[in-house]
C-alpha cells in the first residue's frame, strides 16, 4: 500500500512539473544550437556579466547582463516575435532569464544547454 501511494505521489509530481514547463522555451543541445544560430541571423545574447563576456564569447552575441538593472530594458528592445538564443557560463542564468523572457512576452527562447562551458 505504501509503495502504491508513494508511485501516485511520484506521478503526481511529475504531472505538475510538466505542467509547470513554458512551451515557449527549449533547451538546446550545443550541436543543435551552433546549427541554428549559423542558419540565420538571430537574436543571440549572452547573459554573462561584462567581465565574463569579454574573457570569451560566441561571435556575434549581444550582452544583456542578467544581474544589471537595465536587464529588461535592454530585452524590451529586441523582437519578441523572432526566436531569441540565450546561454551564459553553465545554463544557470539562462535558464533564469528564458523563465523571464517569457513573462515579458518573448515567443520563442532557446537556450543553450550546459552554457559557454558545453560550447567551447
Amino acid at each position: 500500500m505504501k509503495t502504491f501511494i508513494l508511485t501516485i505521489m511520484l506521478f503526481g509530481a511529475s504531472l505538475l512539473a510538466q505542467a509547470q514547463q513554458d512551451d515557449r522555451i527549449h533547451i538546446l543541445e550545443v550541436t543543435t544550437f551552433k546549427d541554428s544560430i549559423a542558419q540565420a541571423k538571430v537574436q543571440l545574447i549572452d547573459v554573462r556579466t561584462p567581465e565574463e563576456f569579454e574573457a570569451g564569447h560566441i561571435e556575434t552575441a549581444l550582452n544583456i547582463d542578467f544581474f544589471s538593472e537595465q536587464f529588461n530594458a535592454d530585452f524590451e528592445k529586441l523582437e519578441k516575435d523572432k526566436p531569441v538564443y540565450i546561454y551564459c557560463k553553465s545554463g544557470n542564468r539562462s535558464g533564469q532569464a528564458a523563465k523571464k523572457l517569457a513573462e515579458m512576452g518573448f515567443e520563442m527562447i532557446y537556450d543553450l544547454k550546459g552554457g559557454f562551458l558545453n560550447y567551447q
